[in-house]
């Protein structure tokens, strides 16, 4: 049989029991250190993986973020562009047409005809840039689509039709004006 190469040694008299035993005590620390080392080392790697995952997260959240706001100023902007190309003239206006905006009650002044379309529901007020403009009812129920928040007044066609089947015997007054 073989011996080890510690007995070799040993037997040859290169070395000592003493530094045998003080040997094998530094390759027990050595293998224990390298244990501990790669326990840290894979804690490190843990840490590393886990920031880079959270900012893969932050990163994602952010593009969604830019994305939303990308889609919001489009909409603004062909809500803008809607009102724009379909909006009535308001300088022409004599009559006052009331209408209640943010819980205040407002007031324009249009011509008797686009009164007459306002009260109807075959157009609407809008406010944009703090500003009102009268558009009809369809460009309305558009922009009603994009964002309902820019609709001040759109009055319901049908409701006033049922109206005025009910009250036909009864006489309006030209001049009662709300």
């Amino acid at each position: 049989m073989s011996k080890s190469l510690q007995d070799q040694l040993l037997k040859a008299g290169l070395t000592t029991e003493k530094k045998l035993k003080q040997e094998k005590q530094v390759k027990h620390k050595n293998k224990k250190s390298q244990k501990k080392g790669s326990q840290q080392v894979d804690e490190n790697k843990l840490l590393v993986q886990q920031a880079e995952a959270e900012k893969r997260q932050r990163d994602r959240e952010l593009n969604q973020q830019k994305e939303n706001e990308k889609k919001q100023r489009a909409i603004v902007a062909q809500i803008k562009q809607l009102i724009e190309m379909n909006s009535e003239s308001l300088n022409e206006g004599e009559t006052r047409y009331n209408f209640e905006d943010a819980k205040v009650i407002k007031s324009i002044y249009v011509t008797d005809a686009l009164h007459q379309k306002i009260s109807q529901g075959r157009s609407a007020i809008t406010r944009f840039d703090d500003k009102y403009h009268v558009v009809p009812a369809i460009v309305a129920e558009k922009i009603k689509d994009r964002d309902a928040s820019y609709i001040i007044v759109l009055n319901d066609s049908i409701a006033g039709e049922e109206i005025d089947e009910e009250y036909t015997d009864y006489k309006i007054p030209d001049d009662l004006m709300w």
